[in-house]
């Protein structure tokens, strides 16, 4: 069966990093754009940052830009999201998902492969 696994959520204090790791199995990404997504509770789980098959493409929501870098390693079958500055309202369990298209998708809908999540809490 296919399988996403994430890591490296935890709890750190506003201004610090963590990065997280995606790990495929069951099933090749190679080909096809995946994506981080986040949910918080209460909160709908809206997509945080997406990339496309080959990595060369990718997408950052707004209150993410230039502090969030997503990446891949096709070769490894993992997906990243390195996140820096991080603020409190970064906190949420963050989801790794994978797709059946090449180009990027923004919308849960569009992917069909979901890992069990990951908390992230940024402390104040």
């Amino acid at each position: 069966q296919v399988r996403l696994v994430e890591s490296g959520g935890g709890l750190v204090q506003a201004g610090g990093s963590l990065r997280l790791s995606c790990a495929a199995s069951g099933r090749t990404f190679s080909e096809y754009a995946m994506g981080w997504f986040r949910q918080a509770p209460g909160k709908e789980r809206d997509v945080v940052a997406a990339i496309n098959w080959s990595g060369l493409n990718t997408y950052y929501a707004d209150s993410v830009k230039g502090r969030f870098a997503i990446s891949r390693d096709r070769a490894k079958n993992t997906l990243y999201l390195q996140m820096n500055s991080l603020k409190p309202e970064d906190t949420a369990v963050y989801y790794c998902a994978g797709t059946t298209t090449s180009a990027i998708r923004t919308r849960q809908y569009d992917y069909d492969y979901w890992g069990q999540g990951t908390q992230v809490t940024v402390s104040s």
